[in-house]
């Protein structure tokens, strides 16, 4: 019976792959048009990609690495989520100027603080280049000669484009190095804070409610890009001019009611949706278990200090986030994997594909697919699992981590150019200003002590680097380490830095920081690393022809291809969700919810003052929903991941509802596996961020300078 409930789940999943599953290629839409039309789209393909007009393309960024964000002005003012700009909050943030607790809003442009090193990119064209990358790969050939080959045939694209455009060009594999497709982006780099509401509001919840529905978060941050006179990149200069979009986006005041159509436009960042079975157990009960584990105990740490000290507060606050976000992630991945039978749904599918294989001789080349994916995912394992014990464990103690930036000083010799002796140590000046600005050794201590333990009691003496062998007794080896080492030490560096001569660089390779940085690296580059490499290799081979496989398995099923950080539409609708029996979320919350959940004694839940305020006197000017409540958050069946952070959710007439900023805890599995019924992403209401705009913060000048339909 089990057997049967599951294949018909399967069944019933492949049936509804198109309402809410698939991060689709813009430049591609149009196969997508009608049924998004159906469903309830009330705009065109051409209007969200063009490249012969302006369209709403034209306002969507990729934020700085890793965050989606929008124009909401013809003055460049682009909003994204307070977690995407919150590492350059925190960079501007002092005890005397605490931004992350009291918010900061520039009243004119003249307040709006530069943010050197923040880009955004905004995507000009893409192009189909996929018989120029394969026109020379042949089925014989090795893959380390097929690599070779794509590789030598994208630069040469590249170059022959770079001579006829001012854009920076890049090309980029898709369905798992089926096709190819070339972006035209630019890049603008002068982007400056504009506003941040305080972390009580735009973090309310912290890491308890982080990945959870219900959610009452304000997770949005406000930017603007700025651009030379000719309206083209520059540095930050004070004759900078804001810059000027093609298109920016409307903002609407209707709100989004349950089965309303909507699409997320925006960066998604990675996704396995088409990996076999065997990889998706491996990530979930194997990788991220541990993963987990040992996040978790650091942010133990933190936790316990931050609680302390202000100042370590302020100082943590952007590391606590960064590991917060991973170990409760994959939690979630774990559990819903588990909970909705993933792996079994994978499983049910790869016996249909064996079926398939077998059914003709021609296909002879796919029937070993399956059993060589579980040689090598066994094969591969033990290598993951010491890597994430390196990257997780070892990395993770800063002193460490921080040592490792003096490697390359370490090797400088009397025969190296003064030149270049001196752009080393005028950029290790820069990461020892910022190392020493948010670093607070007692912590590292403890986290050194606490990491090492893990690594010594869980990974064999031949899985581990070589200094952890030698350590006879963790707590003798951790006060050896930051009583030795310079590092632990501002002012030690400092000197060094300042004083620095070819003769001082044995000095260097004698400090035990540095020495197990060295012994770190050297294991993952020659023992983890050349192994790891060797079976991906493989690997991607394999997943490769299990892609095309399954694309001529089912030829009438459009297969979107995996997030690779390029522009993507996602769609679906409006709703609630049902994740287990008796539980049964509407798609909304509200100001009420925030007020329900305050605990002055707990600082993700206190509450500000101004905003309870505003919400006992119901003063919630034209940003209230008809039923006269203040929405904070919604659901929706959007297909999201990360990068997608900061995307804009927009209405049938792609309109501006709100800003994604997280997917429900139970589908987290969506990167490997995807479920329509507990799957949903969570946004907050566009007219929520207008209300602290508006009513709490009274920075009226940007309400002013936004489109905003009623």
């Amino acid at each position: 019976m089990k057997r049967l409930l599951l294949s018909l789940a399967i069944l019933l999943t492949s049936a509804m792959a198109f309402a809410g599953e698939g991060m689709w290629i813009p430049m591609l839409l149009q196969y997508n048009e009608k049924e998004m039309q159906e469903m309830g789209m009330r705009i065109t393909a051409d209007d969200i990609y063009s490249i012969n007009h302006s369209s709403l393309k034209d306002a969507i960024v990729l934020f700085g690495g890793g965050c989606t964000g929008e124009i909401v002005s013809d003055y460049g003012l682009l909003l994204t989520n307070h977690h995407c700009g919150y590492d350059w909050i925190q960079k501007h943030s002092s005890v005397e100027h605490d931004y992350l607790t009291d918010g900061f809003w520039a009243m004119d442009r003249s307040q709006e603080l530069p943010c050197p090193g923040l880009t955004v990119t905004i995507l000009r064209e893409m192009r189909d280049v996929t018989d120029q990358v394969l026109y020379h790969v042949t089925e014989e050939m090795t893959e380390e000669k097929r690599q070779a080959t794509i590789d030598q045939a994208i630069k040469d694209i590249i170059a022959e484009v770079e001579k006829t455009t001012n854009y920076k060009v890049s090309i980029k594999p898709f369905f798992l190095g089926n096709e190819y497709y070339l972006l035209l982006n630019e890049v603008f780099r002068d982007v400056r804070l504009v506003g941040c509401p305080p972390s009580n509001i735009g973090k309310f919840g912290g890491d308890t409610d982080n990945w959870v529905w219900p959610r009452h978060t304000g997770d949005f941050s406000v930017f603007r890009v700025y651009a030379d006179k000719d309206g083209h990149p520059a540095n930050y200069s004070a004759d900078n001019v804001p810059y000027k979009p093609a298109q920016h986006l409307q903002i609407s005041l209707k709100g989004a009611d349950e089965g309303d159509f909507a699409f997320v436009f925006g960066y998604p960042a990675r996704t396995s949706e088409y990996l076999p079975a065997v990889a998706v157990d491996q990530e979930a009960n194997v990788i991220d278990p541990i993963a987990v584990d040992l996040r978790g105990k650091i942010l133990d740490v933190y936790n316990t200090y931050q609680e302390k000290d202000r100042k370590v507060r302020i100082q943590y606050a952007s590391k606590h986030a960064g590991l917060g976000n991973g170990w409760k992630k994959w939690m979630g991945v774990t559990e819903g994997i588990n909970h909705f039978h993933g792996v079994e749904k994978k499983r049910f599918y790869e016996e249909s594909f064996q079926e398939w294989c077998l059914a003709s001789r021609q296909r002879y080349l796919y029937i070993n697919l399956l059993k060589d994916f579980e040689q090598k995912y066994k094969e591969l394992e033990p290598y993951r699992v010491a890597y994430t014990y390196l990257s997780n464990a070892g990395l993770n103690i800063e002193i460490i981590d921080f040592a490792g930036k003096f490697n390359k000083l370490s090797e400088v010799t009397s025969d190296t150019p003064q030149e270049e002796v001196d752009k080393m140590l005028a950029s290790l000046r820069k990461a020892s200003e910022t190392f020493f600005k948010d670093y607070y050794q007692p912590i590292d201590e403890e986290v050194a002590r606490t990491m090492l333990a893990e690594y010594l009691n869980n990974q064999p003496a031949d899985f581990r680097p070589g200094f952890l062998n030698d350590i006879k007794d963790v707590d003798d080896y951790v006060k050896t380490l930051f009583s030795k080492s310079m590092f632990a030490d501002e002012e030690k560096v400092n000197n060094f830095i300042d004083n620095f001569k070819p003769s001082k660089a044995k000095k260097l390779q004698k400090d035990p920081a540095l020495i197990a940085y060295q012994s770190l690296i050297n294991f993952y580059s020659e023992e983890v690393n050349p192994k790891m490499s060797a079976i991906n290799n493989d690997l991607a081979r394999l997943q490769r022809l299990y892609m095309k496989g399954q694309m001529l398995m089912e030829p009438e099923k459009r297969f979107s291809p995996d997030a690779n950080f390029t522009l993507r539409v996602t769609y679906g609708k409006v709703e609630g969700f049902k994740p287990q029996d008796g539980k049964n979320f509407r798609h909304f919350t509200t100001l009420e919810g925030i007020m329900e959940k305050e605990n002055p004694d707990i600082y993700d839940y206190v509450v500000e003052p101004k905003l309870k305020e505003l919400y006992n006197n119901k003063d919630y000017g034209r940003y209230a929903d008809k039923d006269g409540t203040m929405h904070v958050a919604f659901t929706a069946s959007v297909h999201t991941t990360g990068g997608n952070s900061g995307s804009p959710i927009l209405n049938a007439d792609g309109q501006l509802l709100g800003l994604n900023f997280d997917r429900c805890w139970e589908g987290t599995m969506s990167d490997l596996v995807y479920d329509p019924d507990i799957c949903r992403n969570i946004s907050v209401d566009i007219r929520y961020v207008l209300f602290i705009i508006d009513k709490f913060a009274g920075a009226k000048n940007l309400i002013a300078e936004m489109d905003i339909v009623e």
